[in-house]
């Protein structure tokens, strides 16, 4: 299937409901509003192809920029293409759900995201705080370097109140996940998410999101989920 095409099927496959629902979140046109789970068969068909992904993505269409990060190679992938990524992911829905996702299936997925954390810049911090929940839900955990994992649980509670919206959101998320997936720092994700308390993140026009690691590190303890990885991080 070459480019053209792919376009057409999306734009067929929009929804307006689904496409108010995305522009709600922060998506801008042009969007056609595809659901996810509607571009598996193409997916199926076209498996990976870097450079149609590069097309689809320069875009800016976000189902486009969605479903090029579905067909990516993210082993063909440099740190600056990555980062070429990051500046066209206008919103977090393309910062934690399309370039995160396909940085962590890269072999350099730890060191990008370290320097996205250390960036300053809100979706690149959310990014990279994202691409380390998509890590440690799906690798093992001999992969990781426990002090390092350990000192960036410190970093979150010592900074998370302070940080940019997008990123509180995503450190949190980084608390539940070494919470639950990370066994060598359960405990101390537990205790950690304990001393964090309930984060709020503001959100224009919308009531403001109350999150409790601490919560969801409990409920998936009691659904028996502790140790949980995935088989696989892109649908």
């Amino acid at each position: 299937m070459d480019f053209a095409t792919v376009m057409q099927e999306l734009e067929a496959l929009g929804k307006d409901r689904m496409k108010k629902m995305y522009i709600s979140n922060g998506a801008h046109e042009p969007l056609f509003g595809v659901a996810t789970g509607a571009m598996k068969p193409m997916a199926k068909k076209i498996k990976i192809n870097q450079p149609l992904a590069e097309e689809l993505y320069s875009t800016g269409n976000y189902d486009a920029m969605y479903f090029a990060g579905i067909i990516a190679d993210p082993k063909a992938m440099t740190e600056s293409d990555f980062d070429r990524w990051m500046d066209g992911a206008y919103f977090y829905m393309l910062s934690d759900y399309v370039v995160a996702v396909t940085l962590s299936e890269s072999d350099i997925a730890q060191d990008v995201a370290d320097k996205w954390i250390a960036s300053g810049d809100e979706l690149r911090m959310s990014a990279g705080w994202s691409c380390y929940c998509w890590l440690l839900g799906n690798r093992k955990d001999i992969e990781f370097s426990e002090s390092k994992i350990s000192n960036m649980l410190d970093i979150v509670k010592n900074t998370i109140h302070e940080s940019p919206e997008r990123t509180k959101s995503s450190m949190n998320n980084f608390l539940s996940t070494v919470g639950i997936s990370y066994l060598p720092l359960h405990e101390k994700a537990v205790k950690t998410a304990k001393e964090v308390g309930i984060v709020e993140v503001k959100r224009e026009n919308k009531k403001s999101s109350l999150l409790n690691a601490y919560e969801n590190i409990q409920k998936e303890i009691d659904r028996g989920r502790l140790g949980f990885k995935r088989k696989y991080v892109r649908c």
